[in-house]
């Protein structure tokens, strides 16, 4: 390796553009998905650097290794930007996230022991103790529910036994929570129980019945793509504008 013989501080001093770059590459991963950076918005590489008060290579990585996760494109000729969203990727995303989780449900259903439905039902619960958005602005989301509900999600799937299937359901669950994000922020007044079809989800778990669990669980995915279409029209007035 290329540290075998360096001093610390020259271990250090190698290490620390690394970290850099990572913390760079994690601010903007969250301001993508939190939408507080639109679909299609460009992305000035100066403009970061000073923002973050870091070196053009480190935001020039930082914006290529969110290219390589599908959230951020790049071109030659124009740099970096968010990258687009439609409905015809939100179609595609939902449906392949179907596949993929619901097999990783199925899998964990088959293998999961006693803990991994402790870790099921510890998550449903801690999800339940917060509410989904702000009481007094329903198209701000409770930012310590949004963690919790990432959290619920994977423990559903972490007993599949395969890294590589949980890495692709990691990818696909950001490019869905963006569409869900955008949904929310241009509410379309339509009623919607999610800790029902949370719920659902959970006691199919429980009962280890693995058809009924992915069924549940397609509705759910299901049901964020209408609402995301139904928004599809507002959505479309704050992206790719800037």
């Amino acid at each position: 390796m290329a540290s075998i013989g360096l001093s610390f501080d020259e271990r250090a001093a190698e290490e620390r553009p690394r970290s850099l770059t990572s913390a760079v590459q994690e601010r903007l991963r969250a301001d993508i998905l939190s939408t507080r950076l639109l679909p299609g918005q460009k992305l000035h590489i100066a403009g970061l650097a000073k923002q973050f008060s870091v070196s053009l290579a480190a935001v020039r990585e930082a914006l290529s290794r969110l290219v390589a996760d599908g959230l951020v494109q790049a071109s030659d000729q124009r740099g970096f930007r968010v990258s687009p969203v439609s409905l015809a990727d939100l179609k595609d995303v939902t449906q392949t996230r179907i596949d993929i989780e619901g097999l990783a449900l199925r899998r964990s259903i088959e293998r999961g022991d006693q803990d991994w439905l402790a870790s099921v039902e510890s998550a449903f619960d801690a999800l339940m103790a917060v509410p989904y958005r702000f009481p007094d602005d329903p198209s701000v989301h409770y930012e310590v529910w949004v963690v919790r509900h990432q959290i619920f999600h994977r423990a559903l799937v972490n007993a599949c036994g395969s890294p590589w299937l949980l890495g692709f359901r990691d990818v696909l669950h950001e490019q869905s929570e963006r569409y869900r994000r955008l949904a929310i922020r241009r509410e379309v007044g339509r009623p919607r129980d999610v800790e029902a079809e949370h719920a659902a989800i959970v006691d199919a778990v429980l009962k280890r019945d693995a058809d009924s669990a992915v069924a549940a669980l397609s509705h759910h995915f299901s049901i964020t793509k209408e609402f995301v279409e139904l928004a599809a029209p507002r959505i479309s007035e704050v992206s790719g504008t800037t």
